[in-house]
């Protein structure tokens, strides 16, 4: 699937550790945008989108292309699919650990319901 090493994986973590970055990835889930169209939303200087478009750039999650004098940034969305990998562990892992919860909690439930016919 997408192994990442650990260094890109940090990188990508470090990407997604920030909200207008998170943003600007699902702006770019719905197609390609310019620089200016990524900061519109948070209103932004283009040098601080510019910051951000970096470091997504720099954790691969987005590709950019410069057509004249604009920045057109595509969401390339490759490095996302480590990071899951790298979730899915820890959801099986809490997963299985409430199901063992679940399961313990039938078995004291049903330990404490009287038996039929007796005063409570």
């Amino acid at each position: 699937m997408g192994e990442l090493i650990p260094a890109q994986l940090d990188t990508v973590f470090h990407a997604l550790g920030d909200a207008t970055r998170r943003q600007m990835l699902r702006d770019l889930s719905e197609g390609e945008r310019t620089v200016g169209e990524l900061a519109r939303p948070f209103d932004m200087s283009l040098a601080a989108a510019s910051k951000h478009v970096k470091a997504l750039e720099g954790a691969g999650l987005l590709r950019r292309e410069i057509r004249g004098r604009t920045h057109y940034c595509r969401l390339d969305s490759r490095p996302l699919s480590g990071a899951f990998d790298w979730l899915a562990y820890y959801e099986r892992l809490w997963s299985n650990r409430f199901d063992e919860l679940e399961r313990l909690l039938r078995e004291e439930a049903a330990s404490n319901i009287p038996p039929s016919g007796e005063d409570q």
